[in-house]
This record gives structure tokens, C-alpha cells and sequence, in this order.
């Protein structure tokens, strides 16, 4: 197959990049990241809460009560949930998920990923809890590197390009005792099949580096023609690389995430449920030792937008990662 062939392939296949993080040359592997050209497998877990109404003067909460960061209890039950925003202090919603992450290297230059997240979602509004936990929906992406400046000491840079989809494989259509469906963000999938497009560049000098992530995304509807409109999300971490010994890496870094959509949409129409434009910042940390990885990172709002929802508290992410020795790629032996 054609180079020109697989970047379209790569286009139409691929979502979001994984945030980056950045360094000189590193062991006998050339890349700005350790084993940035390697295949690899991780397990993630990532913990997001909404948590506090600005209209009634409250301050968002990173662990309002009963919001469990890694594990909701029960996994699965309704205890007489509705959705009905009244201002309660102890309301929140927490979307919770572990995602198993695959990448692969077809050539230096091309790149091929696919996640598959299990969803654990809480909503509690008024004292009632909903939680709802299962299969979500299955990412297929890929990236080319359209800048590959790595061979060099002191300044490197990569410019990783691509899109993909987000498919409807988690249930949508989970429903109440009295038979009325619960919303959108309260189920496992949406539904529909988004497409994604981004941009991934990755700068170092010596120790310090930077990466900036941001992408475009566009979704079709579901069979109840609802939806979620447009959004866009840009991902910036800086920092600073820590060599300890032969074997260890160390990255501390500064975190930023921004995400903004006009929320939920019904046959075309904006319903002004779960719109969202809010920053975030806050610590990191990478550690490596030889193929093993170990990053979390956490982040508190910086800015929130007013909304008559619980506005974004913050957001928390673990992954483990284990990177293969790749000498060779399917398209042609490694340089």
C-alpha cells in the first residue's frame, strides 16, 4: 500500500492523540518521548466530576460525597433518579472510565490506535443516584508524522497529524422502571459515529519539552436523532526531563485542558443540556522504567463558563503502559 494511501486510511480511521510528553534522545531509542516509535499496550482510568452550581454561589468539589473516583457502588442501580436541576449542593455527575489502549507502528511515520473503555457514570441530583456501567464506545484512530526532527540533540520537534471515529458500540438505551430513557450522558454510548481530526505537536530542548494536542470533533445521530454538537479540546503539558541512573526516567509537568461544545442536540436542535467550556490546570507526572510507564496526572478548574449544571470540578488520570522492542515495522525494517 501506498505511503499517500495509508495517510488517507489514517485520516478517515483516526480520533484523539495521546498527550505527549517530551525529551532528548533517550537510551538507544530515537524519539522526543521514551519509545515514541514503539508499539505499546496501557490501561487508563480516567475520573471526571461536575460538581457545584454557579448561580447559587457554590464551589465546585474534586470529591463531593459519594462520588467514588475509581469505582461507583452499586455498579448498576436507580434509587428514584430524575433529572431535575434544583440546585442542591450535594448534586454531581462523575463519568468514570478504564480504557484499554492499543497502539501500533506500521512505519516510523504512521502510526495505527484503537481504545476500548469500560463507562462507570454516577448522577446524583436531589439526593437520587443513578449509576450505569459497561461497555463504551470503541475509538479507531490514526496519525501520520508529518515532522519527524528527532536524530538531533538539543532541539527536536514532531508533528503528528490524523482522525478517526468513535463508534457506537456502548448501549444507549438504557431506560427506568417506568420505561423513560435516561439521558444521553447517562448512558454507556451515544449512539452515533463521530469523526475526529488533530493535531499533535511535540518540541524539546535538552530537558524541557512541550506538547500541544488539539482536535475537531463531529457527530452523526442516533435513532432517537439525538446528538452532541460539535466540540472542540486542546491538551498542553510542559516539563522537564529527570534522568535517574541507566534504567529510570522522571517527567514532572504543568497540565492544561480545554473543552468547549454547545452540549446535547435533538432532531438538530440544541436542547441546553451539557454544554461545556471550562479550562483546567494542574500537576503531572511520568515515570519510566526500561518498557514499563507508569503517568498520572490531575487537574482543577481554572475557568468555567456560567451554566445552569454542575460546572467541571476537576479531573484525574492513572495509566500503566508497556512498550515493545520493535525493530521492525510491517511496511519496511526500522532505521
Amino acid at each position: 500500500m501506498k505511503l499517500k494511501n495509508i495517510l488517507l486510511l489514517g485520516l478517515l480511521l483516526s480520533g484523539l492523540a495521546l498527550p505527549g510528553r517530551a525529551c532528548d534522545i533517550c537510551g538507544c531509542f530515537m524519539g522526543i518521548t521514551p519509545y515514541d516509535n514503539q508499539s505499546s499496550l496501557s490501561l487508563m482510568h480516567r475520573y471526571r466530576v461536575f460538581n457545584g452550581y454557579r448561580a447559587y454561589g457554590q464551589s465546585p468539589q474534586f470529591f463531593p460525597a459519594g462520588a467514588r473516583p475509581f469505582f461507583p457502588s452499586p455498579l448498576n442501580g436507580d434509587n428514584g433518579y430524575t433529572h431535575n436541576h434544583n440546585g442542591d449542593p450535594n448534586d454531581f455527575e462523575a463519568f468514570r472510565v478504564i480504557e484499554l489502549r492499543g497502539k501500533y507502528f506500521l512505519s516510523q511515520r504512521v502510526e495505527l490506535n484503537a481504545f476500548v473503555p469500560y463507562v462507570m457514570n454516577t448522577s446524583q441530583i436531589n439526593g437520587r443516584q443513578l449509576n450505569s456501567s459497561g461497555l463504551g464506545d470503541v475509538t479507531l484512530f490514526a496519525g501520520y508524522h508529518l515532522i519527524r526532527a528527532i536524530e538531533t540533540a538539543g532541539v527536536q520537534s514532531r508533528l503528528i497529524v490524523g482522525g478517526g471515529l468513535k463508534l457506537p458500540t456502548g448501549e444507549y438505551t438504557r431506560q427506568n422502571a417506568q420505561g423513560r430513557r435516561y439521558p444521553l450522558l447517562n448512558q454507556m454510548g451515544t449512539g452515533t459515529t463521530d469523526g475526529f481530526i488533530y493535531a499533535n505537536y511535540i518540541g524539546s530542548y535538552h530537558s524541557f519539552g512541550l506538547s500541544v494536542n488539539s482536535s475537531y470533533r463531529r457527530s452523526t445521530e442516533n435513532r432517537f436523532q439525538n446528538s452532541l454538537a460539535p466540540s472542540t479540546a486542546t491538551f498542553a503539558s510542559l516539563f522537564y526531563r529527570l534522568p535517574l541512573g541507566e534504567n529510570w526516567q522522571v517527567y514532572p509537568s504543568a497540565e492544561f485542558f480545554y473543552e468547549k461544545t454547545a452540549g446535547e442536540m435533538l432532531d438538530g436542535n440544541l436542547t441546553g443540556e451539557h454544554a461545556m467550556n471550562n479550562a483546567l490546570l494542574g500537576p503531572g507526572l511520568g515515570v519510566y522504567y526500561k518498557n514499563l510507564s507508569l503517568n498520572t496526572s490531575f487537574q482543577l478548574p481554572v475557568y468555567n463558563a456560567d451554566t445552569d449544571h454542575p460546572v467541571s470540578a476537576g479531573r484525574l488520570v492513572l495509566a500503566v503502559g508497556y512498550s515493545f522492542n520493535q525493530t521492525k515495522y510491517l511496511l519496511h525494517r526500522k532505521s
